[in-house]
């Protein structure tokens, strides 16, 4: 299993904008009305050398790290308001190890050392929280795992980041790639009144729009310092526009999606045709949909160019996507501290942030090639080119059913947080630190609602995706009319020509909630040992709730065009579309506006005009309808030690960490009839994990560490909670979640070498390796409905009989092992104004790969890459900083990597190919109080190109077609930020 790769396309991009970038900065520094003298030479002392700005950020975060037993990177706003990026995501891709995945041209989840997001946990002010959006259904949906998205808060909140590599007994379980903790601001982190804010103007290139973006925070203390209080807000808006293409998969004639063989074939530019035997569905005679059943030896057998085109692939849904999205990021926090006696320290801390991302999405597409019946097995196909690999990459086609699509979601991310910290010392030895807090995070899309327009049995519409990244569609015509007129269209009922119009109705919501009740102690047993405890009880509460359109059978999902709708549209075409353009294609999309207003679809009831009611229990949806409470009870004893062996000196940390984790499930289940009922399940496991650290300098500027541990990362609750699939009764065979499942468990090894050359500058080089246990792979297994937490009774049976059960099981892991190397240093040694510069390296190799079962019932295996791993990353900060200037620009790059498994039509994997990014920023200190700022982000225009790989049985062995391509384009910031 391959990704694309093209290191030359990344070498001129890094030439042709990178130069670019620090020849604006260079340029800047070299006016002589800005350019400033250096400060003198630094002394070894740090205590008598004040830095400010990004390089007193830098020395921070090279501090942390050094005064850390554990393995650590950090990050240092180096004031509120300061960090270069539009989220956190961004901001995390600067430490080694790290690298993002962007939705929109924003980043949106983090990747640690090869292991997705699913395997880390994140800590805001020392508590764990979860936050999750919504995004276009190719870059993954409504996310309902345990994947943070960073997207939701603005990097002006948080005035550090730090990435936790290795484990101690003192952190909070649950991850195996790092765990992520981000801080907000207090007032005990300023001397005293401090205020500060930014005003800036966006513009993004391919929206064309320009749009607000701020940051304010006043901070203060009282009483001789020991009272304080704190109000950070951070406000932006943004419009994102995405264009590209699409294929939603390729499939040939025998892909389990079964859409059965096309009706003919032409050898002559399509003046005669050859009909295509179809297929029977497995029976002797051809059957109404004409499937094709791939497991039966009953099916016609084809030779020749009929067989030839019936094995190869053509793209599924190929189309043109246009996504609008307007974003809104509101985040908002508070803090109270106060020291009211010696040795206590009491810190309250609140968030509120809001993510609102409205998005219409239309298409034009060939809707027909992914439907049996009146699809594909009524489709001519001539002028056609298949490839080495099996891939019809070029044809033209008569009988194609042409849709037109509009949808709209209405997405809202909610996050709230407060949390109470005591700290408290007990005389000289003794000290507690006690937290209470809880979190809240909830994804709202109470409106996600597509219309359609159909054009039936189009003749002469062709394809070409010679260039996968930029295919060619012809729609020619239908009634001797134009896709961009209203002739061309029909809004039907009817599924005799093929699909019926839709009015597709699904809202949907996930609520992930964590309440946290921690108590540590410290106790100094000597002064070269401290004894380490704490207990911790954290109730992490799972909703996720969608449902679907439904009109007479309130168990059955009905998202066809119905009612006195249908006539009302389909006889004023013109008046509910409107005209849009995607990639030079002009056509016509309904007008949801205008529909809602008028008709009301949004009301969740019937009226003149329609059925437009919903629910969460009908077949369809309740698979996304799922609950569960899950209750980590925990407690850890650890030592921490320091000390000299012959001569050199030493610290450490060893101990454990013990918990149980308790869950109950619900879920919805199908029963006889296609009746339903909600299922409950119980299950509890123990997990101990031991965990060592130590450091020891062989020369005082030299750190060599080593840590050991094991680790575990729960499994997702969507993929443990019981149902959320399909049953059936006759043939015995059931999908559901498995309340069984396992943790994914890991030991880890890690040893790093960190040379601090000086207070400036850091050269790391760290190895890594995890002994991976176990996976989770969805398989097919025998098993009776009791073994699952189901009443045989529910199913119609008698007895508990055994079923064919697919859902998800743990499978063999397999070894992850890396190196990062990284090196940050100003060049004080260059001459004039470049003296000035400096910069940061890191470079990041992960090597891993896993046994995957390729669909439920595989019986052989294919190895590949781990799932979000991409084998090389590498990021470069450049940037020059004297007294009043100062510049910065960042280069990311990233390999391609694979993100799912099984993702349909046969194929083994889905994935996204290499990226490379650059983001800059550039500021001038007008005054003390008034700084100019610019920024760039997303330089490159960066494409989000993303993939899909086969090896069937039938010679497709394509692993680069295109699943999605498009490009959000690129944004810059122009403002002012003030300090007083």
């Amino acid at each position: 299993m391959k990704t694309k790769s093209n290191h030359s396309r990344t070498a001129s991009a890094i030439a042709r904008y990178g130069v670019s970038v620090l020849a604006l900065v260079a340029t800047g520094a070299a006016m002589p009305a800005l350019a400033q003298e250096a400060a003198p030479a630094a002394t070894d002392e740090v205590e008598t050398v004040v830095v400010t700005g990004f390089r007193n950020s830098l020395q921070t975060a090279i501090n942390e790290k050094k005064r850390s037993t554990d393995m650590v990177d950090v990050i240092k706003a180096e004031d509120i308001g300061q960090f270069p990026d539009l989220n956190l995501a961004e901001s995390l891709q600067r430490i080694p190890g790290v690298s993002i995945d962007r939705d929109g041209g924003e980043g949106k989840q983090i990747t640690v050392r090869g292991l997705n997001s699913e395997f880390s946990r994140t800590r805001i002010n020392g508590l764990e929280a979860l936050a999750t959006t919504g995004s276009k259904d190719s870059s993954g949906g409504t996310n309902r795992g345990r994947g943070f998205d960073f997207n939701v808060f603005a990097a002006d909140l948080f005035n550090s980041l730090t990435v936790r590599k290795s484990m101690s007994a003192e952190v909070d379980e649950g991850s195996l790639g790092a765990t992520v903790d981000l801080q907000t601001a207090r007032p005990f982190d300023y001397k005293g009144f401090t205020m500060a804010s930014s005003v800036q103007f966006g513009y993004n290139d391919k929206s064309g729009k320009t749009e607000p973006r701020g940051t304010f925070m006043i901070s203060n203390r009282w009483a001789d310092g020991k009272l304080g209080a704190l109000l950070s807000v951070a406000y932006g808006e943004r419009t994102v526009i995405e264009e590209g293409a699409n294929t939603t998969r390729w499939e040939n004639a025998y892909a389990a999606s079964n859409i059965g063989r096309f009706q003919s074939f032409s050898t002559d530019g399509g003046k005669t045709f050859t009909a295509i035997t179809p297929c029977t569905g497995g029976g002797a005679t051809p059957n109404t949909t004409r499937v094709c059943n791939t497991n039966s030896a009953l099916e016609p057998a084809l030779t020749g160019e009929a067989a030839k085109i019936s094995n190869s692939l053509h793209p599924r849904i190929p189309r043109f996507n246009h996504f609008e999205t307007e974003q809104k990021r509101l985040g908002v926090t508070g803090s109270f501290q106060m020291r009211p006696f010696d040795g206590t320290l009491i810190s309250l801390d609140g968030m509120y942030a809001k993510f609102g991302a409205n998005r219409d999405e239309w298409e034009i597409e060939a809707i027909s090639f992914s439907r049996s019946g009146q699809g594909n097995p009524q489709t001519d196909i001539y002028d056609y080119t298949i490839d080495g690999k099996g891939t019809i990459t070029k044809a033209s086609f008569n009988d194609v059913d042409i849709r037109s699509e509009h949808r709209f979601d209405e997405l809202t991310t909610t996050f709230t947080q407060g949390n109470l910290t005591w700290d408290q010392t007990w005389g000289e030895r003794f000290s507690t630190k006690l937290m209470i807090g809880s979190s809240k995070s909830v994804q709202d899309t109470p409106e996600q609602t597509t219309f359609t327009l159909e054009s039936y049995d189009v003749d002469g519409y062709s394809y070409d995706f010679t260039d996968m990244t930029a295919p060619k569609f012809n729609y020619s015509t239908k009634n001797g009319c134009t896709p961009d007129q209203a002739c061309y269209w029909t809004y039907s009922s009817s599924t005799a020509s093929g699909d019926a119009s839709l009015i597709r109705l699904r809202p949907q919501q996930v609520t992930n909630k964590f309440t946290t009740t921690r108590l540590d102690a410290k106790f100094d047993l000597t002064d070269n040992v401290t004894i380490k405890a704490g207990v911790s009880s954290k109730k992490y509460n799972f909703n996720s709730t969608e449902s679907g359109r439904y009109t007479t059978d309130v168990n059955a999902r009905n998202e066809n065009a119905s009612g006195n709708i249908v006539t009302e549209i389909n006889s004023n075409i013109a008046k509910y579309s409107q005209t849009v353009s995607v990639a030079g294609n002009t056509y016509l999309i309904p007008n949801l506006d205008l529909i809602r207003s008028t008709f009301g679809y949004d009301c969740n009831c019937a009226n003149s005009w329609g059925i437009f009611t919903t629910n969460s229990t009908n077949s369809s949806s309740r698979t996304n309808n799922r609950v569960a409470s899950e209750t980590d009870n925990g407690w850890f004893l650890q030592a921490d030690f320091s000390g000299e062996i012959a001569g050199l000196p030493y610290r450490g940390n060893i101990g454990t960490r013990q918990v149980e984790t308790n869950l109950v499930a619900t879920g919805i289940v199908g029963t006889a009839n296609n009746n339903f009922r909600r299922t409950t399940v119980e299950r509890s496991y123990k997990d101990n994990l031991p965990s060592f650290n130590l450091m020891i300098q062989p020369v005082p500027s030299v750190y060599l560490r080593f840590a050991a541990a094991k680790t575990m990362a729960r499994p997702t609750l969507l993929s443990i909670i019981p149902g959320g699939g399909s049953v059936n009764t006759s043939a015995k065979t059931i999908t559901t979640g498995n309340p069984a499942l396992d943790p994914v468990r890991a030991n880890t090894l890690d040893f790093s070498a960190e040379w601090y050359v000086d207070k400036d500058t850091l050269f790391t080089v760290a190895l890594f390796k995890k002994d991976i246990k176990s996976y989770i792979q969805q398989r097919q297994t025998t098993a009776k409905l009791s073994d699952y937490g189901y009443n045989p009774a529910d199913f119609g049976e008698a007895a508990d009989v055994t079923y064919a059960v697919t859902t998800p099981v743990n499978t063999p892991g397999g070894e992850l092992k890396g190196y990062e190397i990284s090196l940050q240093k100003p060049f004080h040694f260059l001459p004039g104004f470049l003296r000035h510069t400096g910069g940061i390296i890191n470079y990041t190799n992960v090597e891993s790969q896993i046994n995957y079962y390729t669909s439920a019932t595989a019986t052989t295996t294919t190895r590949a890459n781990l799932l979000g791993l991409s084998p090389k990353a590498w990021n470069i900060t450049a940037y020059y900083e004297d007294d009043k200037l100062s510049g910065r620009v960042a280069f990311a790059y990233r390999d391609g990597y694979l993100s799912q498994l099984n993702p349909g039509s046969s194929a083994d994997f889905w994935g996204k190919n290499e990226t490379f990014n650059i983001d800059a920023q550039v500021t001038y200190q007008i005054n003390k109080n008034l700084t100019f700022i610019l920024e760039g982000i997303n330089l490159t225009n960066e494409a989000d190109d993303r993939f899909i790989a086969y090896n069937t049985v039938q010679g497709n062995t394509a692993q680069d077609l295109l699943y999605d391509y498009s490009k959000s384009g690129r944004q810059y910031y122009l403002g002012l930020r003030y300090k007083y």
